[in-house]
């Protein structure tokens, strides 16, 4: 008789043929796929009928724990979309336009910064350090001094009487005609 863990990978394993999947996705699969076996031979020994209600919301009761604090979604290693309970590296705006909300609106709803990136502290961290590898921090600073100093040169030092900018022409506008009924 097979173990059910290779029952699991011969079923995940035929998942991974037929669609492009990472290691995270299938790391998922089979961990999904081994419980609900897991459920069903237990069901099987007592004699009892799986109820896919109770095998819905066992799968769902990581997402609700997720749902009563948001804050704790964001994981070093993932990140857990509070609409669906999916686990992922990072929410994406295609994954999230599937629950018809945007990136700013997810945020809103469930209390983050709009500052706070949608991605696993592992991810964030990573791409920080990438960013501070490249010299960003520096050069940002050195774009926001310079147009800071042209936007200072570009102000006239006397401003002109009748406050406007110098160069362009007063252009006198008709009023629009009114419609008489």
């Amino acid at each position: 008789m097979k173990k059910l863990l290779d029952i699991a990978a011969e079923i995940v394993q035929a998942q991974a043929s037929v669609g492009l999947m990472s290691a995270e996705q299938i790391e998922q699969s089979l961990l999904k796929t081994f419980s609900t076996l897991q459920r069903m031979q237990k069901a099987e020994e007592k004699g009892v009928f799986l109820d896919t209600g109770a095998a819905e919301e066992a799968r769902t009761e990581e997402a609700q724990v997720a749902k009563r604090e948001p804050r704790e979604s964001i994981q070093d290693d993932k990140i857990v979309c509070l609409e669906c309970g999916t686990e992922m590296r990072q929410l994406t705006t295609k994954h999230l336009s599937s629950h018809d909300l945007k990136p700013r609106e997810y945020k809103q709803k469930w209390g983050f910064s709009l500052k706070q990136p949608l991605s696993a502290k592992s991810l964030t961290k990573a791409r920080s350090k990438a960013a501070k590898k490249r010299g960003l921090p520096e050069n940002l600073v050195k774009f926001l001094e310079e147009r800071r100093r042209k936007k200072v040169e570009a102000t006239p030092a006397s401003g002109s009487a009748t406050g406007q900018k110098e160069g362009r022409p007063t252009v006198k506008r008709r009023p629009k005609a009114r419609k008489t009924v």
